[in-house]
């Protein structure tokens, strides 16, 4: 039994030796995310920092003396021009009106008496009837005299019934009312410079902000061409708030700072910018035509300058180096080194070399296409 069991036992481990080895386990590729090279119209933006500017501000004053008597706005509305804002007590200024009037129409009456003195005496001239010259110049000196007081009587009616108009104050321009600086019941002057509310137009509205001026020469070039798109950007230089038309660029560069003040201007029918506020400006002075494009965080940086991975029909990659010509909302303009439609690995390429095996993961839209 002992020597059956021996030859079972040398003839299973003679069976074990005589066969094949096990190929080794293939080692697996560095995962990675793949996009596409795409071919898009890029803007060309310069970029600045601008402050809101009403396009319009005006403090309302009176122009009479008197009580204020009654306030007609809401503070914070919006109002159209003309709108009555404050009434002042009219009841003095319509009293001089009235009086102005009258006096009007008592020398109306005095220079028509003077004028039928003067015409009878011209027919008596005339008739050779006897009359001093002294006479007749005197009656028509009355007449010049009595007109010159009538003409005087006139501008003293419009400048009473003006002052009347003042009592009612409204609402020079379009626009959003501050706030209330005066109540009711208060004096106020005509002479003062008591401001009574502030009204700003921001239906459009104006963004100031200034650009290095190296970059000056450009921005003129193309604004003659056509006026430039500015675009006013939250401070996250993400949202969007407002698109506009350049509509100013100064006669002189700030030597102080090296900068050029322009300004913008914006329909702002939603309101979104309002005045004091600082916004982030962008100026498309041109566009570059389906150029390449990749996300930003496709190329890296090396000794030699940027360089990306590219993605070759065997699952290696390519070291391969790029210019890039600029860099706008995520997205990489490549000037030289790749074309439309190859790809490029555009994340995990920390981890990679020349000629390295990859596996691709499941792709996300991040500018270009998996």
């Amino acid at each position: 039994m002992l020597l059956g069991g021996a030859v079972v036992m040398v003839w299973r481990l003679s069976a074990a030796a005589d066969a094949p080895p096990a190929p080794p386990a293939a080692l697996p590729g560095i995962p990675v995310t793949a996009g596409t090279v795409v071919a898009a119209d890029v803007p060309v933006v310069l970029r600045g920092l601008g402050t809101v500017q009403a396009y319009n501000t005006v403090a309302v004053n009176s122009r009479v003396d008197g009580q204020i008597v009654s306030v007609d706005f809401a503070e914070g509305q919006e109002v159209k021009e003309g709108a009555v804002l404050f009434r002042i007590d009219p009841r003095p200024y319509q009293a001089a009106l009235d009086q102005a009037v009258a006096n009007m129409e008592k020398d109306k009456a005095t220079l028509a008496n003077a004028r039928l003195n003067l015409a009878r005496d011209t027919k008596l001239i005339d008739s050779r009837i006897a009359i001093s010259q002294q006479q007749y110049d005197t009656d028509k000196a009355t007449v010049a005299a009595e007109q010159a007081a009538l003409d005087s009587d006139n501008a003293q009616v419009e400048a009473a019934r003006l002052n009347l108009a003042y009592c009612t104050i409204t609402a020079p321009i379009d626009g959003r009312l501050g706030a209330r600086l005066v109540d009711k019941g208060n004096l106020v002057h005509g002479t003062g410079d008591r401001t009574l509310v502030n009204i700003t137009q921001i239906k459009p509205i104006f963004v100031s902000f200034t650009l290095p001026q190296g970059t000056l020469d450009e921005v003129s070039r193309q604004q003659k061409r056509r006026p430039l798109a500015v675009e006013a950007v939250k401070g996250d230089n993400k949202t969007m708030l407002a698109e506009g038309r350049l509509t100013l660029i100064d006669n002189m560069v700030d030597q102080g700072t090296g900068t050029i003040h322009l300004k913008a201007q914006f329909d702002n029918q939603d309101e979104r910018l309002w005045p004091g506020e600082f916004v982030n400006v962008r100026v498309v002075v041109s566009v570059r035509r389906q150029v390449p494009t990749v996300p930003e965080e496709t190329v890296l940086d090396g000794a030699d300058g940027h360089f990306v991975y590219v993605i070759k029909p065997d699952s290696t990659v390519e070291r391969r180096a790029v210019e890039v010509a600029a860099v706008a909302d995520g997205k990489a303009v490549i000037a030289n080194g790749l074309a439309p439609g190859e790809r490029v690995v555009i994340e995990g390429q920390y981890r990679l070399t020349n000629g390295a095996t990859i596996s691709i993961l499941p792709a996300r839209k991040a500018g270009a296409d998996g």
